[in-house]
């Protein structure tokens, strides 16, 4: 929107959103009891407000008719918000002047709106309509028009004029209504060369619209019911950046290999929730990120990704791939691919030929069971990697496999089935996540020289205290947050770090705290010892008492507390009973 429109919007007390077709907020800032006082000048409708430059408000303020007598030279109307059904031709006509009318959230029908309506505003830029009743457009729109707001109505049909033959026409919001192709006229910009925005997401639209406007930089077609892309239907639209083209019915056979190639400024496309069983050919090189989850994707050929050299984020989760359905150069030449999403898919193992400089890989929820030594040979940028959620096993996983990942920074294989802690961590890693697996130990040197980690996450898996290396702890100079509730301690760990902030222990076996267990620990914020098996003569106040930054102890849900305060109520109402008792002999 230009920004003199957006200085329309604000002095109108809209948010900027409204151009997106958003419903106003009537109980803004601006919106106070100090904008509604009538302005000067004898014309001013009852509860509205006016300015002398203009502008008339009247906003949510429980109008049911359009308001009559309005000043003549009004230029900028608001009427948000409101429960106005009708709107009369002859009173708009008396505003010759207006440049925005903003009619959204009423009950305005296609009944109540003839088609004369707005054939005498010359000067009309901004009409917002959206969250209405219309089923029809307007037939006849000013040919001044700037942007047109048509959103969550029940529109089935647009004129050629509607939106035809307005050289100025930059934006149009037409999402959330039922059209249908056919409800659709060929030559529906036929004359509107300049509109940069067509949001058309949440029809019933089986086709890609004809003859789009060649200026367009964002194209919303989403959540229609697309089956096919036309020949030509984007060959004209080079300076498109965005489209967004998830939740249809769009298979390979209904786009060819040149339906994007012209696309050549495109940076954004989406393409998730569809029907395609591999990726398309000639997808233009400028995109940057590239929307291609949940289809039923199966393989991706050694060149459908390699021409897209900008290709920073490519999502391809939820959808069919194994390892061998993926080409080993099939990622080559993606020298700016930095984030990749391959989780609920099929693999069966690493891929081969993983992108050289991605940072961001998630593998997780697949059918892995080992990881190679090569595997991540060459994956030397990788800082995240997630593997959780495969069928991984502790002898599976090579000592050597993280070898080559200095810059790895977090690492996720929770959920497999790994029984010790394995061998081979890189000791970059800040956040190491081995939660719900079936470890029950700690093997020696599993966790040395790894002084960066901060978080460590063994949580619901099958440690005990004398499974863990006695230097384990220590070793980890940096650790802030230790997890590892649901296991089968029975006391508190020794030797725990002293940069140790948080210590998850809740779901454990543990039934004494000795005076101590957190002399190394003196920055801990945190202690969660809940539901464990803590007696209640067990827990000290001199444990604590040198814990100057504790902040939470939760001791809730232990066993020996809820029986011992189950017996102290029954010693107390035994003791009442027996002073009643002494009291009725007395009388």
């Amino acid at each position: 929107m230009p920004a003199g429109g957006r200085a329309l919007l604000a002095l109108l007390g809209l948010p900027a959103l409204l151009a997106l077709g958003c419903a106003a907020d009537s109980d803004s800032a601006e919106g106070g009891p100090e904008r509604r006082r009538p302005g000067p000048g004898p014309a001013c409708p009852r509860d509205c407000g006016c300015t002398q430059e203009g502008v008339v408000d009247c906003g949510g303020i429980d109008l049911k008719e359009f308001p009559l007598l309005l000043p003549e030279l009004t230029n900028h109307l608001s009427l948000q918000n409101n429960q106005i059904e009708e709107i009369f031709p002859e009173e708009l006509a008396r505003l010759y002047r207006l440049e925005t009318l903003n009619l959204q959230n009423n009950r305005l029908t296609s009944k109540g709106l003839p088609e004369e309506a707005f054939e005498h505003l010359e000067n009309l830029n901004y009409l917002y309509l959206a969250n209405n009743k219309l089923t029809v457009a307007p037939k006849f729109l000013p040919n001044t028009l700037i942007s047109a707001d048509f959103a969550a109505n029940y529109l089935t049909k647009i004129y050629g004029l509607t939106f035809g033959q307005k050289p100025n026409l930059r934006s149009v919001y037409l999402h959330n209504n039922k059209l249908s192709d056919a409800g659709l006229p060929d030559n529906m910009f036929n004359g509107s060369n300049n509109v940069e925005i067509l949001i058309m997401s949440s029809n019933f639209l089986k086709y890609v619209p004809k003859n789009l406007p060649p200026a367009l930089y964002k194209l919303h077609l989403q959540s229609n019911k697309l089956e096919k892309i036309p020949k030509g239907a984007f060959s004209e639209l080079a300076g498109l950046r965005e489209l967004y083209l998830q939740n249809n019915y769009l298979s390979n056979e209904g786009m060819d290999n040149e339906t994007f190639w012209k696309l050549s400024s495109l940076e954004y496309l989406d393409l998730s929730s569809n029907n395609l069983s591999q990726i398309p050919n000639g997808l233009p090189r400028n995109i940057v990120l590239l929307h291609l989850e949940k289809n039923a994707i199966k393989v991706i050929d050694r060149d459908v990704l390699t021409q897209i050299k900008n290709l920073e984020y490519l999502l391809l989760h939820n959808n069919k791939l194994k390892a061998r359905g993926i080409h080993p150069l099939a990622f080559q030449g993606l020298k700016k691919l930095h984030t990749v999403h391959l989780y609920n898919n099929m693999l069966e193992r690493i891929p081969s030929g993983l992108p050289r400089r991605v940072k961001t890989l998630m593998i997780l929820h697949n059918q892995i069971s080992e990881i190679n030594r090569n595997d991540f040979a060459t994956t030397y940028f990788l800082e995240e990697l997630n593997l959780s959620y495969n069928k991984i096993t502790s002898p599976q996983i090579h000592r050597e496999a993280f070898r080559k990942l200095r810059q790895l920074k977090s690492l996720d294989l929770s959920g497999n089935n790994l029984h010790t802690v394995p061998f081979g961590f890189p000791k970059n890693l800040q956040v190491l996540k081995l939660k719900e697996n079936e470890i029950s130990i700690i093997p020696k040197g599993t966790l040395s020289g790894m002084t960066k980690l901060r978080e460590l996450y063994l949580s619901n898996n099958k440690l005990k205290v004398n499974s863990i290396y006695s230097r384990a702890w220590r070793e980890l100079s940096s650790l802030q947050s230790l997890d590892m509730a649901g296991n089968q301690l029975t006391s508190i760990p020794l030797g725990l770090p002293e940069s140790l902030e948080y210590l998850y222990l809740q779901n454990n076996k543990i039934t004494t705290v000795s005076e101590n267990a957190f002399e190394s620990t003196p920055k801990i914020k945190g202690i969660y010892l809940r539901f464990n098996k803590i007696a209640v003569g067990a827990l000290k106040e001199s444990i604590f008492q040198n814990l100057k930054h504790l902040q939470v102890l939760d001791i809730e849900g232990n066993l020996e507390f809820s029986n011992s305060s189950k017996n102290k109520d029954d010693s107390e109402e035994e003791m009442e009973d027996e002073e009643e008792e002494e009291e009725e002999e007395l009388r």
